[in-house]
């Protein structure tokens, strides 16, 4: 498992997989994420501007990623 450090309150489900380098567009990850390619804490997730915080677990293609705030 990956864990993604975030400087913010939240990251959206897209930008968490730009940022992980998992898709090189917004595009890309929006079609990954409508086709139902993701989940978030076990369950799917269509919703690409789905905000998510410290704790919570992404599955992707097989990449296993861990949201956790950078300064702490």
């Amino acid at each position: 498992m990956e864990t993604i450090p975030i400087t913010t309150e939240f990251i959206k489900l897209q930008d968490l997989l730009k940022l992980a380098a998992l898709v090189s567009t917004g595009g890309e990850a929006k079609r990954a994420i409508e086709a139902g390619e993701a989940s978030v804490n076990g369950e799917t997730c269509v919703q690409r501007g789905k905000k998510l915080r410290a704790g919570d677990a992404v599955l992707f293609r097989g990449h296993e990623l861990t949201v956790a705030y950078a300064d702490r």
